[in-house]
């Protein structure tokens, strides 16, 4: 009995941890664990983190007069499911494999933030010899779910609950809405439509490990981590 209270103690202790980014609780799975009658997420286990500034002027798109800015992912083979996340401000990292782009650095003491809306969504583009600018620009975008609040997230400085979370498990049977190798990207805005400012963490994860998965904010960044 003693041991088993401990496991449980410990598998709770992880759930508010994460050992890449501060404030944020374990990157949880639609799969789960009945421990002791309390449900646990199993942990994702390919989890990759991206820091990065917003602000007005360079966003991506504007669409239905909301700015919109993306983050592309590639993702090198078929995934079960993919679990997107997103924090703003950013609050420190200390994951040293977190990819942090130069506005972030730049901004980094910023205590700008924006209440986050985040889309999951996948391109025509399935190899990585067709990622271009170009091709990112004329390709079909299929939006496969969106978020906009998660009580799942840690609060904003203002106490409100703006954080962003989402999982999408793959339709193996539907070709539109399978999660197959391709040019994926997050796109994020903010709920009400306005400027959009501030740090943030974006966070990609699967439950399987996915070696070659990059994410960058530019397709340009994305070509040069595909590269390496």
């Amino acid at each position: 009995m003693k041991m088993k209270t401990t496991i449980i103690a410990i598998i709770l202790t992880l759930g508010f941890s994460f050992n890449g980014t501060a404030q944020l609780k374990k990157f949880g799975s639609d799969i789960s664990k009945t421990v002791a009658g309390k449900t646990i997420r199993v942990p994702y286990t390919d989890v990759i983190t991206y820091m990065g500034y917003a602000e007005p002027g360079n966003e991506d798109e504007v669409k239905d007069g909301k700015k919109f800015y993306y983050i592309y992912v590639w993702i090198p083979a078929v995934a079960p499911e993919l679990g997107v996340r997103m924090m703003s401000p950013a609050g420190k990292v200390k994951d040293k494999k977190a990819t942090k782009s130069e506005a972030y650095e730049a901004h980094a003491d910023s205590e700008d933030y924006f209440d986050t809306y985040i889309t999951l969504e996948r391109s025509t583009i399935v190899s990585k010899d067709n990622i271009t600018e170009e091709n990112a620009k004329s390709a079909t975008w299929v939006t496969l779910t969106t978020n906009d609040d998660s009580g799942e997230m840690p609060k904003q400085p203002s106490g409100s609950s703006y954080n962003s979370l989402l999982r999408y498990t793959s339709v193996a049977s539907d070709p539109t809405k399978a999660l197959t190798v391709g040019l994926y990207r997050i796109g994020f805005t903010t709920y009400k439509t306005g400027e959009v400012k501030g740090t943030f963490v974006a966070q990609v994860a699967a439950p399987v490990k996915l070696p070659g998965v990059a994410m960058a904010k530019t397709i340009a960044d994305l070509n040069a981590a595909l590269a390496k």
